[in-house]
């Protein structure tokens, strides 16, 4: 079964060009580390400081593997460390979801 992992990051509003940095580097990365990239949503209007990210999975563990991936991809690496040397995100949720239709 699908799995999609619904991550909500809460950013520095006065950073978000540094994260739409961060988050267009993963276009590359998560899909050559075995994830299916569905996008990032940056604010449009209202809320300035919360930010979406879809990724999916064939199943758990490919999701498991995935994460393991990035854990060794050198790109991935410098992204992880680009985020917290800039200080853009404040914080993230994960929640895990399954298609309905």
């Amino acid at each position: 079964m699908t799995v999609t992992v619904s991550i909500r990051y809460v950013i520095d509003p006065f950073k978000s060009e540094a994260f739409e940095h961060y988050a267009r580097t993963w276009t590359t990365i998560i899909p050559r580390c075995g994830g299916n990239l569905l996008g990032y949503f940056m604010p449009h209007e209202g809320t300035n400081n919360i930010v979406w990210a879809l990724i999916s999975c064939d199943s758990l563990a490919a999701y498991e593997a995935y994460r393991a991936q990035l854990r060794v991809d050198k790109e991935s690496l410098a992204n992880f460390e680009f985020a917290k040397r800039e200080r853009f995100i404040l914080s993230e949720e994960r929640t895990w979801l399954r298609p309905v239709t």
